[in-house]
């Protein structure tokens, strides 16, 4: 007789959905349809949000971690931001310790954005006794702990039943970046866009014979702290590119667009890149685009590499976070030695002088990504928590 097991799940992004919670918010739908209990608190939730609405429909409750007393509600505005902020860190913490105590979980599974950002919410778990595990989708290169968080960092981490990250990269820069080895980590992998699915076992999209204009498309949330546009586009405007026959779309939303807007201005790069807005819909950017292009200063492992390699499309990317765990340069793509304009500018003319290829080279990444990435990753992450819950039950470790 199978056992209902009880998951709470934390989410630290600070955005009212991000790609980085899809592995988790899969994974719960997974639960649910196992029929155990799921509850998720998350920072900014939007109830009319569509993943939110999906979580709700199968099931699992809620919990808002920005929710904060009427006083501070008014004078939110009036705040420092970072007093702002450490009032809604405090807040959220507060609240996260009456869900353990109402809730009473097997496991919490603290799911980061970067590989720090949850460390308050996972240290509450500790520091309470509550069994849980923790799952990065990112890990920057330059976020180095200051001396005065580490050695809270350092406990969190240690004390983690399993730290799940999306790429040996960022669990090797994660063990540099604390100074620890990380023995009970894990490389898993994110969740394939359900509309792709069928992708697995077709054809992938037919290339253009038209290759005038080339039209590119960056799939990236419009950050350049983290996705580098502006690399792009100071690329884009160098002489030998504007003489060629080359469009650039790009794709998603984000805190920097309109900057992106007047950076396009400035460089004189109008009629020659768009931005795109949300695609919720892989397909429809592939079928009118010949290739991705992502300029990345920090990643984990894009799921639009994924989705357009299965596609059938070739990459330029940087070798950012777990890119080049995924893209062999020169043959399913083109790698950029790092995160600089003149990195990506020689990658570009790469595949530019190979563009007759693409089609060839699109679907050598197809074939290469269906064997590499697992199309259930969601149910297998799933099982994994499920297994870890059975094990902290079976062992009575959570001291309440």
């Amino acid at each position: 007789m199978s056992i209902q097991l009880n998951f709470l799940i934390v989410s630290s992004c600070p955005e009212p959905w991000g790609g980085s919670e899809e592995l988790w918010a899969q994974a719960a739908i997974q639960l649910r349809q196992a029929n155990h209990q799921v509850h998720v608190a998350k920072t900014n939730v939007d109830h009319r949000h569509p993943r939110i609405k999906a979580l709700v429909a199968a099931g699992c409750t809620l919990t808002d971690l920005h929710q904060l007393p009427p006083l501070l509600m008014r004078l939110r505005n009036r705040l420092l931001p970072v007093r702002w902020q450490a009032h809604a860190q405090q807040r959220g913490q507060q609240l996260l310790m009456q869900v353990l105590k109402s809730f009473r979980p097997d496991l919490t599974l603290v799911a980061q954005g970067n590989n720090f950002d949850g460390v308050g919410f996972a240290d509450v778990c500790r520091r309470s006794g509550y069994v849980y595990a923790l799952v990065a989708q990112k890990a920057v290169h330059f976020l180095f702990p200051y001396d005065w968080e580490r050695p809270r960092i350092q406990a969190v981490y240690a004390a983690a039943q399993i730290c799940f990250f999306v790429s040996r990269h960022n669990l090797e820069l994660t063990q540099q970046q604390i100074g620890r080895e990380l023995p009970q980590a894990i490389v898993v992998w994110n969740p394939v866009n359900s509309l792709l699915l069928s992708a697995f076992n077709s054809p992938e999209l037919p290339l253009s014979a038209s290759l005038h204009p080339i039209r590119l498309a960056c799939v990236a949330r419009l950050d350049l702290f983290d996705k580098g546009q502006d690399l792009l586009l100071t690329v884009l405007a160098r002489p030998k590119w504007r003489s060629r026959p080359i469009q650039l779309t790009l794709y998603g939303k984000g805190p920097h667009q309109q900057g992106i807007l007047e950076l396009i201005q400035l460089l004189r790069l109008n009629g020659r890149v768009e931005l795109g807005g949300y695609a919720a819909d892989p397909l429809t950017i592939w079928k009118t685009h010949q290739a991705l292009i992502l300029p990345s200063r920090s990643e984990g492992l894009p799921l639009a590499l994924i989705e357009a390699m299965l596609c059938g499309r070739p990459a330029i990317a940087t070798d950012a976070g777990g890119v080049a765990e995924l893209l062999v340069d020169n043959v399913t793509g083109f790698l950029a030695a790092g995160a600089t304009a003149d990195a990506i500018d020689q990658a570009l003319e790469r595949a530019w002088n190979r563009r007759a290829e693409w089609g060839l080279i699109g679907q050598a990444a197809a074939r290469h990504v269906r064997a590499t990435v697992p199309a259930d990753a969601a149910v297998l992450f799933s099982t994994q928590l499920i297994e870890l819950a059975h094990c902290a039950v079976t062992d009575n470790t959570v001291i309440v």
